[in-house]
């Protein structure tokens, strides 16, 4: 897969963007309701990418600052086509997010998801996330579970 930084609102990665608010409609009844702002994810605040098999656009994810935790940055949007999940692909995205990440100065990833996304959870136990406090729009809904990793 390759690997190209893109804006949060470039084409493809609104495609992609959407799909996964798809699956957050499936598992939850409704899209992500976190406030995100396309410039939290450009330089030197974010950054997103989009990976690509055969020119088509089929994973992405971005990390942005983190407000309430000093020195973070946040994963969001994460998400590789449901046809292509079991491939590593996620694990690829995920290794770009942090490297970038780290390059850019932050000292922690965090991240938000829920109990009705396991595979998610998995993959972040998987590679040395651990659970934190929960934060965000979602902090105190029952199904919420925040994971962070220092970088």
């Amino acid at each position: 897969m390759e690997l190209c930084t893109r804006a949060y609102d470039h084409p493809d990665s609104v495609k992609l963007i959407e799909d996964l608010q798809q699956v957050f409609v499936e598992r939850y009844g409704e899209k992500d309701v976190t406030p995100v702002d396309p410039a939290q994810f450009a330089a030197p605040l974010g950054y997103f990418v989009v990976g690509y098999l055969d020119g088509s656009p089929v994973a992405c994810g971005g990390w942005r600052v983190h407000q309430e935790l000093d020195g973070a940055a946040e994963i969001k949007r994460m998400y590789v086509a449901e046809s292509l999940r079991g491939r590593g692909l996620s694990r690829l995205v995920l290794t770009n997010l942090e490297d970038t990440a780290r390059e850019a100065g932050h000292r922690q990833m965090v991240l938000e998801t829920g109990l009705r996304q396991p595979e998610a959870i998995g993959l972040y136990l998987a590679t040395g996330y651990e659970r934190i406090a929960n934060f965000g729009v979602y902090r105190d809904h029952p199904e919420s579970r925040c994971y962070g990793k220092p970088l």
